[in-house]
């Protein structure tokens, strides 16, 4: 897959991991466009990276969606890389009943609904190109869950179970599908459930999983998983069990 020449769609750009993919996309010699809910944000962004389009999107939100992929289709017809990034992080005690699920944004919504539905939007346009690419963006929490997560891990779950039935999908079409798996990157996504100022450690910097991206993208390695996240997805795949008690010791 080539790594220039590319116009590409993040979404949830203009922070964290999708900034940090925009910069380096930029910088590596392409276009492009991001989209996220704050305008401020957005404006930001733009004032850092002069280069890129930005748009103001709920992707949880049907009518944003449609809204958005419209805006694309009539401005950018080059488009061939979307980028699946949106995501939130939330805890939820299940033993408060629905409290910690009707306050707050969906998790189900922005990290697995709108990316099932971003996808289906944009393949039609993205198989008239020669070269194409999605690429989802799920997390090592998604191969071992923490407990305390439990609808973010499952929505990062079925992330990579999704992307692994669409990659069959389009097997036989010009679309590459990539998955990120990151660990804990030290992004605005982890500020509500890692706000302790006794803890040191926040994560890798995002600039450190787009660089690996970029990377996979150029020798077609379809799962890109970065730094710390290996430990969890190879444990899921020997001793589910064991890792998941390693991570949930606390």
């Amino acid at each position: 897959m080539k790594t220039k020449g590319n116009t590409v769609l993040i979404t949830g750009g203009a922070t964290g991991i999708g900034f940090a993919l925009a910069e380096t996309l930029v910088s590596a010699g392409s276009r492009v466009l991001i989209c996220g809910r704050r305008e401020a944000r957005l404006k930001e962004a733009r004032d850092k990276l002069p280069q890129i389009d930005t748009r103001v999107c709920d992707i949880s939100n049907e009518k944003d969606r449609e809204s958005l992929f419209n805006w694309v289709k009539a401005n950018f017809r080059d488009l061939n890389v979307v980028i699946n990034n949106a995501g939130i992080q939330r805890m939820a005690n299940l033993k408060k009943g629905t409290k910690d699920l009707l306050t707050g944004e969906s998790e189900i919504e922005t990290n697995l609904v709108a990316l099932v539905y971003m996808s289906a939007y944009f393949i039609p346009l993205l198989m008239k190109k020669k070269e194409a690419a999605i690429i989802n963006v799920s997390s090592g929490l998604g191969f071992v869950p923490i407990a305390a997560m439990p609808v973010y891990c499952a929505t990062k779950a079925a992330v990579h179970s999704f992307t692994q039935s669409l990659r069959h999908q389009l097997r036989d079409t010009s679309i590459k599908v990539f998955e990120v798996v990151p660990p804990m990157v030290d992004t605005e996504l982890g500020k509500g459930t890692t706000e302790d100022p006794g803890v040191g450690y926040r994560g890798i910097p995002p600039s450190e999983v787009a660089r690996a991206t970029l990377a996979a993208m150029a020798n077609n390695e379809y799962e890109i998983v970065v730094g710390e996240a290996k430990g969890l997805v190879m444990g899921a795949r020997t001793d589910p069990e064991q890792a998941f008690q390693n991570l949930n010791r606390w």
